[in-house]
């Protein structure tokens, strides 16, 4: 079998290759994305051989540091849009606007040094996997919610520039503004529940580690930081209804905050778990 290097950058072209027929398939008004789908579960299985070698050889998850937290997280991102993909069929069109972002993440894990990480003892607990798996979820839930939100505001602007709905990408094909608008709370909404199970299970682990609940260290403010702004989302969505566009841009600021939450402050700080998301 290859080595671990190789299902990497093939897992990278595969991605590379899936957002360049996605738009491909926008572009002609395809409404199946059928090739794009079989090209992205390819690369998902990619990544997923490069992980398990990887587990396997080092006897701990893809949590340690930086470059295991990219290859986890941009497989969990696509499988997240692979779901989304195979069982929402008329959001398909998304995959054209969200997969060509996600690039940014999978050129980064690209060139983020592949180096062998040791496992901290007070990562030695059950706590830590489920801890991350529950962020893997939450964080895949706001993928395909921002997804939808930025299709919304493609939209938005398209009528703003008089090109009409379907001058970018042919988003025509999706369902209404107001839907996707709907489609988008319930996959926050249920982001918001694996939030919660998260803080509460990584505060059962930095108990068990460090003996304490909660110290508003900086990846902890900024992980209560990200709940409270996606807990104000779905307050203003329930009581005011704002319009979809309004609700779109607050999708996006949910995804910016929880981005910064995921891959800027572990790797900044001098949190006692850093890294660790």
């Amino acid at each position: 079998m290859p080595d671990e290097s190789f299902w990497l950058v093939l897992a990278a072209a595969l991605y590379l290759g899936a957002a360049i027929l996605a738009l491909v398939e926008a572009a002609r008004r395809r409404e199946g994305y059928g090739a794009t789908l079989l090209l992205l579960a390819t690369a998902v299985a990619a990544n997923s051989v490069y992980i398990v070698l990887r587990w396997q050889r080092l006897d701990h998850g893809p949590y340690v540091d930086l470059h295991e937290t990219l290859a986890s997280s941009v497989w969990g991102y696509h499988f997240a849009l692979l779901l989304a993909g195979l069982f929402f069929k008329r959001v398909r069109p998304m995959l054209a606007a969200v997969l060509p972002v996600l690039l940014i993440l999978v050129a980064w894990g690209l060139f983020v040094p592949a180096r062998d990480s040791l496992l901290p003892i007070t990562y030695n607990t059950i706590w830590l996997p489920i801890h991350v798996l529950l962020g893997k979820v939450f964080i895949g839930c706001i993928i395909v919610a921002a997804g939808l939100g930025l299709v919304v505001l493609m939209r938005s602007l398209a009528r703003a520039m008089g090109k009409g709905d379907d001058a970018v990408l042919r988003f025509a094909a999706m369902p209404g503004d107001k839907a996707l608008d709907e489609l988008a709370f319930r996959f926050v909404l249920v982001g918001f529940l694996f939030d919660t199970l998260m803080l509460i299970a990584g505060a059962i682990w930095a108990q068990d580690a460090w003996g304490r609940y909660w110290d508003w260290d900086p990846l902890e403010t900024w992980s209560f930081l990200t709940w409270v702004t996606v807990a104000f989302y779905l307050h203003l969505r329930i009581t005011k209804r704002p319009t979809p566009v309004v609700g779109a841009g607050l999708v996006i600021v949910i995804f910016v905050v929880a981005f910064m939450t995921f891959f800027r402050v572990p790797f900044l700080s001098q949190a006692a778990h850093q890294g660790v998301v």
